[in-house]
């Protein structure tokens, strides 16, 4: 949440922070001569003998380091100790969810670090000799910073900016796992954590599901340690799992929480209430409306540090501002299972493109493809389908992964102005991409795809979009299912115990089926998400919305106008499903672009 400790800031000055850019004041600024950090999220402070540490989220700390004395009740204190006996290595001794900056006075260095999905974020940049730093990438913007033409395609392409970088030119964010040393005016960042994975053949399930079931319940009884805290219930695997947790350690009903949808095929609400009543909780259900978009697009879109297009962030706040009215303070998020366990479809999807690289290549190059790439093979619709099937496998992973990206079948050259278009690297977030891919520690593709989404799909999208929300709404969250014993035991199970034949995380159904009820084990994933294009065309107001946020979007030179008008006069209205996401990020992007420069504190 948005606020402070007590500090203690007698020996510090302070700055203003005026900007004509997008900015959120900081509640704090601390400088000193080599360094400046602008804070508006929630830390504590510890100083001693020139060395300052800055601690926020929830470490925790093992006793064994701090040499059989008690673990110091300040986070920061500890971090001070640690820092001192293990150096850079500190962040690898430490559990949970944090962030860490360690600023040495006498030897004119700031250490930054993050937890191992940046759920605390540290952004960053150069000022001459000194190293600015803060939890958002806006609360460093001034005059000299500008918006990065080549951010705005990622944005574009991934409906979010990952980290490293953010909507700035002149910053960055540090990635998740990563640490940030600045010292004589030099920058050094690398991994403090990658994944390692083991891939065993076989292990002894009953034993595994005892210890996976302890770490699961473990894991919920910390989150649930402080405060009245409640869950979020979609009805899927994971929150269910959460939610019947959360009464199980804490001996009463789960307070839950869901959001449904009046619109076809875009609402799980029955399959929450089947969770809530298998689990006895107290139930707390609200149906999002038009209406309530038109109040949370602008705040939500504005809250961020940077353009956020995850439609489903919305729908989140109202259900986190909901549970806020209830005198909530803290809820349990089920995120993680899908990308630890092998849940997503494209899992299953990407095995099957992998069967084509085990065809010897002689035999697919002098027969499969020349047959396949026939005029006469394009007319027969099995052998179309073989033929597009192939043409998708011979794309190597992860390029594979964005070929249905919302950007790569628009395409960059009908979407973006040709001036736009001529300040950027196409190529780059694919590189990106592959980047990332080539540092996993991995003996499969699965394995691979699994850490590839603990980046791209938790570190820098869904996380953020939770944490995001929120925040917006006042109250906090916790992740009992990213908590590092279950990343580290999913790290050591068999392939087969995340995707057995095309059965999507069967050791994590399976270890659950005496816990879960039978239709949510079963239960299909869910494709649809927020049904915004629908509404767009049946409401006005949201209609007017988008019109007139898009027809301002125009005057900016990145999009093409005509695009814009056939998109909401023509594209929209005949798929709003589809078109629909595509007006989505568009939409948030200017909302984020035309903010006031100082955004106050919701």
């Amino acid at each position: 949440m948005t606020q402070h400790t007590s500090l203690d800031l007698s020996s510090l000055s302070t700055a203003s922070n005026a900007s004509p850019l997008p900015q959120r004041a900081p509640k704090e600024r601390l400088q000193w001569p080599h360094a400046e950090a602008a804070l508006s999220d929630k830390l504590i402070l510890d100083e001693r003998d020139g060395v300052l540490c800055l601690s926020r989220g929830k470490p925790v700390f093992k006793p064994a380091d701090f040499g059989g004395e008690d673990i110091p009740a300040s986070a920061a204190a500890a971090w001070r100790i640690l820092y001192a006996k293990y150096g850079q290595n500190a962040p690898n001794h430490v559990q949970g969810r944090f962030a860490i900056a360690i600023v040495d006075r006498n030897a004119q260095s700031v250490f930054l670090a993050t937890d191992r999905f940046g759920t605390h974020p540290w952004c960053f940049t150069r000022r001459g000799s000194r190293l600015l730093f803060a939890d958002r990438a806006d609360a460093l913007s001034d005059n000299s910073s500008e918006i990065d033409p080549q951010a705005i395609f990622s944005y574009l392409f991934h409906h979010v900016i990952p980290a490293p970088q953010t909507i700035f030119k002149d910053i960055q964010r540090l990635e998740g796992g990563h640490r940030l040393l600045w010292l004589e005016g030099k920058l050094q960042i690398d991994a403090w954590w990658r994944p390692t994975f083991h891939e065993p053949a076989r292990m002894d399930f009953a034993e595994t599901k005892q210890q996976f079931l302890h770490i699961v319940e473990t894991a919920v009884a910390r989150a649930a340690e402080h405060g009245k805290v409640g869950a979020f219930l979609s009805g899927g695997t994971d929150s269910s799992t959460v939610a019947g947790m959360l009464g199980k350690v804490t001996g009463k009903p789960a307070e839950t929480y869901s959001m449904g949808f009046d619109a076809s095929g875009y609402d799980e609400m029955d399959f929450a209430r089947t969770a809530s009543q298998h689990f006895g909780t107290h139930h707390h259900e609200y149906y999002v409306t038009p209406g309530d978009l038109l109040e949370g697009i602008p705040k939500v879109a504005q809250h961020y540090d940077q353009p956020f297009g995850n439609s489903s962030a919305v729908p989140a706040w109202l259900c986190a501002r909901f549970a806020k009215q209830d005198g909530i303070e803290t809820l349990l998020a089920g995120d993680g299972g899908d990308e630890l366990f092998g849940g997503n479809t494209r899992y299953a999807k990407q095995k099957i493109f992998g069967w084509y690289d085990d065809v010897p290549g002689a035999l697919r190059r002098s027969l499969l493809e020349p047959v396949l790439n026939l005029d006469i093979s394009k007319r027969i619709p099995i052998v179309k389908k073989a033929a597009s099937y192939v043409e998708q496998a011979r794309v190597p992973l992860p390029d594979r992964i964005h070929q249905y990206t919302l950007l790569v079948r628009v395409g960059a050259d009908n979407l973006l102005t040709p001036d736009y278009l001529s300040q950027i690297d196409q190529g780059a977030p694919d590189q990106a991409s592959r980047d990332v891919w080539a540092r996993i520690k991995a003996g499969s593709d699965l394995n691979r795809m699994l850490a590839f989404d603990w980046k791209y799909t938790l570190a820098d999208n869904d996380l953020p979009k939770i944490l995001g929300t929120t925040d917006l709404a006042g109250v906090g969250v916790e992740f009992p299912l990213l908590d590092d014993a279950l990343l580290d035991f999913s790290l050591a199970l068999p392939l087969d115990y995340k995707l057995r034949g095309f059965k999507l995380r069967w050791f994590f159904k399976e270890a659950l089926r005496d816990f879960l009820p039978e239709a949510i084990i079963k239960k299909q994933k869910h494709g649809f998400g927020l049904p915004f294009g629908v509404w767009a065309c049946q409401h006005a107001g949201l209609r007017n919305l988008a019109g007139d946020t898009l027809g301002q979007l125009k005057k900016r030179g990145i999009i093409q106008p005509a695009l814009i008008d056939r998109l909401i006069d023509e594209l929209l209205p005949a798929h709003p499903g589809y078109y629909g996401e595509l007006v989505w990020i568009l939409m948030m992007m200017e909302l984020w672009l035309s903010r006031p420069a100082t955004t106050p504190d919701a």
